[in-house]
Formats: structure tokens, sequence, C-alpha cells
């Protein structure tokens, strides 16, 4: 499995479920499609997800997250992450790329007239469900790493301060300011 591959596997999870932007149902939809294919790929999904993870570990984006979301602590910027990367290749890198895009998105917008965050552990655990559906046995706990570039230093401010977000995301500041 390939990052071309592991991001048809989204495609087809969210073509698959009634709803695209539930997060939840397009990553249980994702372990079940994982658990068909060879133990070795899907070690490979857990691999390539935490590289998505790292690549997104952005601290504009946390900013984003932090507004979205009403605050975000490590585990929520990984729960936001880990739904970012369910909504698909093209929302994602467009995103990561500029994080004030996401008040353009529907399920964004819809969240915030909802006042709803936006993540989903269950993502983070794909290939894990997936292994144990697959083999029987728990996913090796020294399948895959970490890397996690350090965060942009420019960007080290207090994201509750409103008129730096208002500044620097100020799409998204609109939606939930």
């Amino acid at each position: 499995m390939d990052t071309k591959d592991f991001w048809k596997l989204i495609d087809d999870a969210r073509t698959l479920v009634v709803d695209p932007a539930d997060a939840r149902a397009v990553a249980g939809r994702m372990a079940a499609l994982l658990a068909q294919r060879p133990a070795d790929d899907i070690l490979a999904a857990q691999q390539l997800l935490w590289d998505l993870m790292a690549v997104s570990y952005r601290a504009p984006l946390w900013a984003a997250a932090c507004t979205i979301n009403g605050g975000c602590s490590d585990d929520g910027f990984d729960y936001f992450r880990a739904w970012l990367i369910a909504q698909g290749r093209e929302v994602f890198e467009r995103v990561v790329a500029d994080p004030d895009a996401l008040a353009s998105l529907p399920v964004v917008r819809a969240a915030a007239a909802e006042d709803a965050d936006l993540e989903c552990e269950r993502v983070l655990g794909v290939a894990w469900d997936a292994y144990r559906e697959a083999t029987g046995e728990q996913l090796p706990a020294a399948s895959f790493t970490i890397d996690y570039p350090a965060l942009e230093p420019d960007w080290d401010f207090d994201f509750d301060d409103a008129e730096q977000i208002a500044r620097r995301l100020p799409q998204l500041d609109a939606l939930y300011g």
C-alpha cells in the first residue's frame, strides 16, 4: 500500500457510507475495507496515517482547530487532524496548505451553525481494528513511527487571542468569531 492506495481507501469508504461527512462512519468503513487486505497492507496503512498526521502537524492548523472546536488540547488536535484525513485527499491537502479554507467547507459551516466539534478519534484506530479483524492479533507496537516537525515559531501565540485569529484566519473568524 502506498499513499495513493491509502487515499483511495478513504475515497472508497466515503462512497460506501450514507453521509461522507460522518467521519466516524467513514472510519468504520475504512477499517472494514482494510481488513480485507493483506496484513502488510494494514501495517503500511498505519504508517501512512501517521505520516499524514505529521504532515498536518502545523501551528496554523492547530489555531484553526482551536477556533472551530472552542479550544484544542494535544489529543484534541490529533482527533481534529484524524477527522480532516477522513474528509479525503483534496480537502486535506487544501486545508493543510491554507487552514482558513476550512471556512468554505459545507461540513464546517454546518458544524458552526450547530456549535459542533469536528474530530474523530476513531480514524486513528482504523489499522488497529483492521489488523485485529484480519489476523486475530493486536497490531505490533513497533509497526509505525511518528515524526512530528517543529511548529512554526511565527505562530507561537495564544490561540485564544481573538485579534491574532481575526488577522491570521479571517474566514474562520468571521464564521466562528
